[in-house]
């Protein structure tokens, strides 16, 4: 599987009026040695990205020269580029079946409660959560 953070330029764009998304952002910026650009979506030119205001609303994205993830597809991509072998491996099985799919129920589970999890705000709340 080829490393998605040797695609030039890459991305991470999160909501940046989430304390929660900011919080998770500035860790990875910290714990990570590879880490791409990260920009608030509210400041990102979207439609550069190929994405649209309500996309950007509802995950995470990482976005390449050549490919776009969303979600948890974004998270595993983003350790799938990581130096350490172990991070490549979490990466690689978030993206196969059974794991893939607790990925993808794990992210939308931690997104749609954002706003209960220490650094979340009301801001993080997203439309229909609980």
């Amino acid at each position: 599987m080829s490393n998605p953070l040797s695609e030039r330029p890459a991305t991470l764009i999160f909501d940046g009026d989430c304390g929660f998304c900011t919080t998770a952002v500035r860790w990875l910026e910290r714990t990570m040695p590879r880490v791409p650009a990260t920009v608030p979506f509210q400041w990102a030119d979207l439609g550069a990205f190929g994405l649209t205001e309500e996309e950007a609303r509802s995950r995470v994205w990482f976005v390449t020269a050549g490919r776009r993830y969303g979600g948890a597809e974004a998270v595993a991509a983003l350790l799938r580029g990581q130096p350490h072998a172990a991070l490549r491996m979490l990466g690689w099985l978030a993206t196969v079946p059974p794991w893939s799919w607790m990925a993808d129920g794990g992210y939308r589970l931690v997104a749609r409660y954002r706003y209960r999890l220490p650094g979340g705000t009301p801001a993080c709340r997203m439309p229909g959560a609980a």
